[in-house]
């Protein structure tokens, strides 16, 4: 059975229902056609990452390295 994680950005930048409903379909059909695998019991998990709970360099939060380059 296939199982696949998706992390995304949480906050304002959160995926609408509507999206994550496109995004599970297609990762789905993708996993059945690239992997030929029955689909029926495929797992899909979808993580919204909070900004604040990771960093991209330099030690900073995702958040506070963005309101820096607002300024």
């Amino acid at each position: 059975m296939p199982f696949v994680r998706i992390c995304v950005t949480g906050d304002e930048e959160r995926p609408t229902p509507e999206q994550k409903k496109e995004l599970i379909s297609g990762v789905t059909k993708l996993v059945g056609e690239v992997l030929g695998k029955n689909t029926s019991n495929m797992v899909v998990i979808i993580d919204e990452i909070p900004m604040e709970n990771y960093g991209i360099g330099g030690g900073e939060t995702v958040r506070e390295r963005r309101k820096e380059h607002q300024k």
